[in-house]
């Protein structure tokens, strides 16, 4: 009996090789593109324009003076309604510097917490 052809045993051999890196490739690039997802979609949740929006009205109406429980109170309700989500303004005069105010403003949607403190 002559010696066995072992040749066929090395290339089986190659192709699990293969195929295991291959998988464990596609396990990665499916891990990276979850990553890439829930990156976007956490970008595309933030709500900038609705801070922006709350931001700008509150430094224009406490910089004028027209800043009132009533205006504060409408704000509160208008973001609740529109954008579901709930905000806080307390303001008071700052007692170092005349005629600045103290103002902080949050912002809580349920999924994003903002939180600023600013003189005006």
């Amino acid at each position: 009996m002559a010696g066995l052809n072992e040749d066929g045993q090395w290339i089986v051999l190659m192709g699990f090789l293969i195929s295991i890196s291959l998988l464990f490739l596609m396990l990665i690039v499916s891990q990276a593109t979850l990553v890439g997802q829930t990156t976007a979609e956490g970008v595309l949740e933030f709500p900038k324009h609705e801070i922006r929006d709350l931001r700008g009205q509150v430094i224009s109406s406490v910089g004028d003076a027209t800043f009132t429980d009533d205006v504060y109170r409408d704000m509160r309700l208008l973001s609740l309604k529109r954008n579901h989500a709930i905000i806080s303004v307390d303001w008071r005069p700052e007692p170092d510097i005349p005629h600045m105010m103290r103002v902080m403003i949050r912002y809580n949607n349920g999924v994003t917490v903002y939180e600023e403190t600013l003189l005006v």
